[in-house]
């Protein structure tokens, strides 16, 4: 029977045939090789982030009329699957060891000020009138771990492309200014090397921009820097959990059952896995750093395929409320996190 008699007779038209790999590969191939740039990129300037990279020069080639239609199933493919891939290999760099001997007073501290700051931004966009996307995924993005918090939360959050951009545009501007004023007032406060670490960990918002910080600091500042900054990376999993329970609690079908996205995705599953992998010290350290490594080329190819899609003139509407929105949330963060510090240290 032609197409045409099928859609007469069922009234809908036949579902579309997914792409074959041969129509994945040319767009796989484009995405893996801007990852490619944003690594070396990362490599000569470490807070640059391979992801900040990559969604940049993907705005570009839209917002330049370089996009083609043969990217598109690559694209689409990379959006989506290398992007949950990327983030359940996030799970290896985390060790429960570490985050255990940080004490109960520091991860009390993480969680509570981690709490408010997600709490005060996004009641601050609401305020402010910024789409519950944009609104979310900015909270998420400065309270846990910037560009890869935004990715995994938009996976129940299905958020347009401008939404995700626009986030991560205001944590990368954010924690860039983070980077130069945490350790400029630790000094000024009289902080010595590990508390500035501890407070740079627990307030600026990049993995990488992090490690810089405490790097420049000092061994001491590093070590405790990294364990704080990767205490607020697990909370990622629970955070994205209760917005999908939130969800399918705020939705029902017309039978009276609850919709919406699982109460814990695969890939958040998937991440929690990796991290109790590495948390056995099975695994070699040479894994481990490729595999890191795999982790960030995955997310940079999967953001270069995010920003193909964005209409640079959407996110330019809302970048400046979305800023305040996400400033306002990082200075919750970083006040309550240093005065949490400050308590839980005091002899």
């Amino acid at each position: 029977m032609a197409v045409a008699e099928r859609v007469r007779v069922s009234g809908r038209a036949p579902a579309p045939t997914p792409p074959g790999p041969t129509a994945i590969l040319p767009g796989l191939a484009l995405a893996a090789a801007v990852a490619s740039i944003g690594y070396g990129v990362n490599q000569l300037a470490t807070p640059v982030s391979p992801m900040i990279v990559a969604i940049l020069l993907g705005v570009l080639v839209r917002s330049l009329g370089g996009y083609r239609e043969w990217m598109r199933p690559g694209l689409t493919f990379a959006a989506k699957g290398l992007l949950r891939a990327g983030i359940v290999l996030l799970g290896l760099q985390l060790v429960a060891s570490d985050i255990v001997d940080l004490g109960f007073g520091p991860i009390g501290v993480v969680v509570v000020s981690v709490a408010a700051a997600w709490l005060t931004t996004r009641w601050v966009g609401r305020r402010l009138g910024l789409r519950p996307a944009t609104s979310l995924l900015v909270a998420t993005g400065v309270s846990i771990c910037g560009a890869s918090a935004v990715l995994g939360m938009n996976e129940v959050a299905d958020g347009e492309e401008e939404d995700v951009v626009t986030a991560i545009g205001v944590v990368t501007v954010l924690g860039t200014l983070c980077m130069l004023l945490i350790p400029a007032l630790g000094l000024l406060f009289g902080l010595d090397d590990t508390m500035i670490g501890l407070w740079a960990g627990a307030s600026i918002h990049e993995v990488g921009q992090v490690v810089a910080v405490g790097g420049a600091i000092g061994a001491a500042a590093l070590a405790t820097a990294v364990v704080v900054k990767l205490c607020r990376v697990v909370l990622l999993a629970p955070l994205v959990a209760l917005v999908a329970i939130g969800r399918r609690t705020a939705t029902a079908t017309v039978d009276g059952q609850r919709s919406g996205p699982p109460v814990l995705p695969w890939f958040v599953v998937g991440f929690l896995a990796a991290m109790a992998l590495r948390s056995t010290g099975l695994l070699p350290h040479q894994v481990v750093s490729s595999v890191s490594t795999g982790a960030g080329l995955l997310l940079a190819a999967a953001m270069f395929a995010v920003g193909t899609s964005v209409d640079l003139r959407t996110v330019t509407r809302s970048s400046g409320r979305a800023l305040a929105t996400g400033a306002v949330g990082t200075v919750v963060l970083a006040a309550t996190s240093l005065g949490g510090l400050l308590v839980v240290a005091t002899p």
